[in-house]
């Protein structure tokens, strides 16, 4: 689908299709022409209206590209990642928007779910500055929603991770581990989306091409710095994670460590019993204990008891139980 709009005369409308001498320079209109998971026949528009490199068309109609900016001849192109967590794959999504900037113009390719572009299309006959601004103004308008929504999910995830933390202690289950590797999944997929963004948001704040304005680049400054802090925390999420994974990898060993001292213990403790009860057991003549055969067994009974008791005193003397 293509929606075009035109400023003129301090007034935006939409348009049913692009008239050649709108992208002149000089004719003092701006143009935000969007493609939204345009057919072939509509990104012709691109190569027979616009007359953009083809290579840059190439990279406009693949599904996904790495982010990036150049400078073409009389544009510059630029492809950056939008965001979507989708919580049954444990993963940050990207969708890539590829913007061509003219000196009046700017044309938007993506798959239709960019909602930032959607936001901005849907007021831009109803407030005429976003568009009367100029196209590189549009641009940054559409960059800084773009990273605004990042910082929604990032907060989610920030939830998620205080969430986990809590769980390794109080309610260490079996499962937690898995919790724990889909919550690293999520944290690798965010800074696999950030990072790039945050180079090529940079460069465009660095005033590192033409069509930036000093003014324009005050405004990516800002947009840089937030995208900055969201890498950080990216940063920040992993360390966390690994050390919650740490966490309760050890929890579980002293969980293990408790259950076998447990068990060591009652086994020492009946060791003597089984020892004196196999001697005296035998089928051979051993010393009898003062009375008669029947009080053998009240005798060994008792220093098992005997034994048993003087061990567990040892042990808590010991600090070992």
């Amino acid at each position: 689908m293509i929606t075009i709009f035109v400023h003129r005369n301090g007034v935006t409308e939409q348009a049913t299709s692009i008239d050649r001498a709108w992208l002149d320079p000089a004719s003092g209109v701006y143009v935000w022409v969007d493609l939204a998971a345009p057919s072939i026949p509509e990104s012709l528009v691109l190569s027979d209206t616009f007359k953009f490199h083809p290579l840059s068309v190439e990279d406009a109609m693949a599904p996904v590209e790495y982010p990036k900016a150049e400078p073409y001849n009389g544009y510059l192109y630029v492809i950056l990642h939008g965001i979507d967590f989708r919580a049954a794959e444990h993963g940050f999504a990207t969708h890539d928007v590829d913007f061509f900037l003219g000196p009046n113009y700017l044309v938007t390719v993506h798959d239709g779910t960019s909602r930032s572009i959607v936001e901005l299309r849907d007021h831009c006959p109803r407030n005429t500055k976003i568009l009367g601004e100029g196209p590189v103004a549009l641009f940054h308008r559409i960059v800084d929603s773009m990273v605004e929504h990042y910082r929604p999910e990032v907060e989610k995830l920030e939830d998620r991770l205080n969430e986990l933390e809590k769980e390794v202690f109080e309610n260490p289950r079996p499962a937690l581990v898995r919790d724990i590797l889909d919550e690293k999944r999520d944290v690798s997929s965010l800074r696999r989306v950030i990072i790039p963004q945050r180079d090529v948001v940079g460069r465009l704040a660095r005033r590192d091409f033409a069509e930036i304005s000093v003014e324009m680049s005050f405004r990516f400054r800002d947009v840089y710095d937030h995208i900055v802090r969201i890498a950080d925390d990216g940063m920040i999420f992993q360390d966390r994670i690994t050390g919650i994974l740490d966490a309760h990898l050890s929890n579980v060993s002293n969980r293990l460590n408790e259950v076998m001292k447990v068990l060591t213990v009652v086994s020492v403790i009946f060791m003597p019993g089984t020892l004196l009860a196999g001697l005296w057991g035998m089928n051979v003549p051993l010393p009898h204990l003062p009375g008669g055969d029947g009080a053998q067994f009240w005798w060994v009974l008792a220093m098992s008891v005997a034994v048993i008791v003087g061990l567990l005193v040892w042990f808590r003397r010991s600090r070992w139980i």
